[in-house]
C-alpha cells in the first residue's frame, strides 16, 4: 500500500478515540467530577486513578493503532545504511 491510501474508517475511529482521551484530560468538568473524591480504586485515590487510566488508555490506543498499521503493511521497513 502506498502511504497516501489510508483508510478513512481507521482515521475516524482512532481520531474519535484519541479525541475522547484528550477531552478526558483537558476538559475541566470531567476531572472536577472526580477531583474532590476520597474514594479509593485499587488502593489509589480516585483523582490519581483518573490520570493513570487516561495514560493506560492512551498507551493501549497507540499500541492498537500500531497493530492495525502493521497488519495492513502501512509501516515502512527501515532502510539499511
Amino acid at each position: 500500500m502506498t502511504p497516501h491510501s489510508r483508510s478513512p474508517v481507521k482515521t475516524i475511529v482512532f481520531g474519535v478515540y484519541f479525541f475522547a482521551l484528550l477531552m478526558m484530560a483537558i476538559f475541566p468538568p470531567f476531572y472536577l467530577s472526580v477531583s474532590g473524591s476520597t474514594a479509593l480504586v485499587l488502593g489509589i485515590p480516585l483523582p490519581m486513578f483518573y490520570w493513570i487510566l487516561i495514560a493506560v488508555l492512551l498507551g493501549l490506543g497507540v499500541w492498537a493503532l500500531y497493530l492495525v498499521e502493521s497488519t495492513r503493511g502501512e509501516i515502512p521497513e527501515q532502510a539499511q545504511p
